[in-house]
């Protein structure tokens, strides 16, 4: 009798049904995003509304009436935004006060940086275990193309300026302070007296202090400890106090994604006989790591960001070109064209960093705050 309520249960069984249209696909993006109640409903009518009022008239002022061509401001007769200055100003933008026959230099080792960057940053590059060799030599074949040697021309490190003194200076930090972070965490995380609270006191001391302070410092101060022999290049010093700042940031996000390890993961890794450079390199670092990617990249962002400070030392990045642009008598008033075009090659840089860090995430599986993968 059981067998035979069963078979009929079975025949009685509904398929599935779809789930409701207004719940799936685009529609149900919108409804659960957007529109999920009154007041959410409201808000996106309002910010709709402002963005109708907003793109038509920016890509107006951007475009439609603007002028690209002109030798000073006063040929811009157009109502839109002057973009006249570009084709007269972009070589010292993007290149400084480097000498004009040279400039393939730094656009070389531009181009130069998109394969030594690549088999770190994406899985099944062609040749990557070449590239990565490439890679470590890449900042030997950088510095001889920017400064000089071999055969090439001396180009004096005042002379570095606009977007690629910002690049210089930031990619330096970003690939310095990322090791440097980690070992200040792990020292702050010692049972060796001495290491921790040499770890800590830097931490602490560096972390208190603006950015433009030390900067000030590597400017002024430094060189008075010197032997008065010795000089130390601006741009060092400046890349010297970059990664020192970064990295004692880098440090308390790495050290909140040691914290967050289970202790299991410790013990299961003494279980396994390894000593405590073995447990960190294959078992703690990787998990800490993968936790701590959203604030490592946000400290990235906000590094490459404070390489405009510079400009308080002397040093012409890309803002500060725009600053001297700015007060030129050809082209005074252009002040908003001027920090837009800026503003535009800081939010490409950043915006794409972000995304990086998304996928990363995603390819990764993070999930949650102890780095289990699904």
């Amino acid at each position: 009798m059981n067998s035979t309520f069963q078979n009929n249960t079975k025949k009685k069984r509904i398929a599935p049904r779809a789930p409701p249209i207004g719940s799936t696909g685009a529609i149900g993006w919108l409804r659960q995003n957007l529109f999920s109640n009154i007041f959410n409903s409201l808000l996106t009518l309002i910010c709709i509304y402002g963005l109708i009022l907003i793109i038509p008239a920016g890509i107006d002022w951007v475009f439609l009436s603007s002028q690209f061509t002109g030798d000073n401001r006063f040929a811009c007769q157009n109502t839109g935004a002057c973009w006249a200055w570009i084709d007269q100003r972009t070589g010292q933008f993007l290149f400084g006060f480097y000498p004009e026959q040279e400039r393939w230099r730094p656009f070389l080792a531009f181009l130069l940086l998109i394969p030594a960057l690549a088999p770190w940053l994406f899985d099944r590059v062609p040749a990557q275990k070449y590239l990565r060799i490439f890679s470590v030599v890449y900042p030997v074949i950088a510095t001889i193309l920017l400064v000089g040697g071999f055969g090439l021309p001396n180009v004096a490190s005042d002379k570095f300026g606009g977007f690629m003194l910002n690049l210089i200076v930031g990619l330096s930090g970003i690939v310095l302070s990322l090791p440097v972070g980690v070992l200040l965490a792990l020292g702050r995380r010692s049972r060796l007296p001495l290491v921790k609270w040499v770890c800590i006191g830097f931490i602490e001391i560096v972390r208190g202090v603006p950015l433009i302070t030390l900067l000030f410092v590597s400017n002024i101060l430094l060189p008075i400890f010197l032997p008065p022999d010795a000089t130390l290049d601006s741009v060092v010093r400046v890349i010297i106090m970059v990664t020192a700042f970064a990295s004692a940031y880098m440090a308390e996000v790495i050290r909140g994604g040691l914290q967050a390890i289970p202790s299991g993961q410790y013990e299961a890794a003494k279980a396994m006989g390894l000593n405590y450079f073995q447990s960190m390199r294959l078992v703690i670092l990787p998990q800490a790591l993968r936790i701590s990617i959203p604030g490592i990249v946000n400290t990235f962002i906000g590094l490459f960001k404070d390489t405009t400070l510079v400009i308080v030392i002397g040093l012409f990045d890309i803002l500060g070109i725009a600053n001297a642009m700015v007060a030129n008598p050809d082209w005074l008033g252009l002040s908003t064209e001027t920090y837009v075009f800026v503003a535009s090659f800081f939010f490409v840089i950043c915006f794409s960093m972000s995304r990086y860090s998304m996928w990363l995430e995603r390819r990764l599986g993070t999930k949650g705050s102890t780095g289990w993968s699904s």
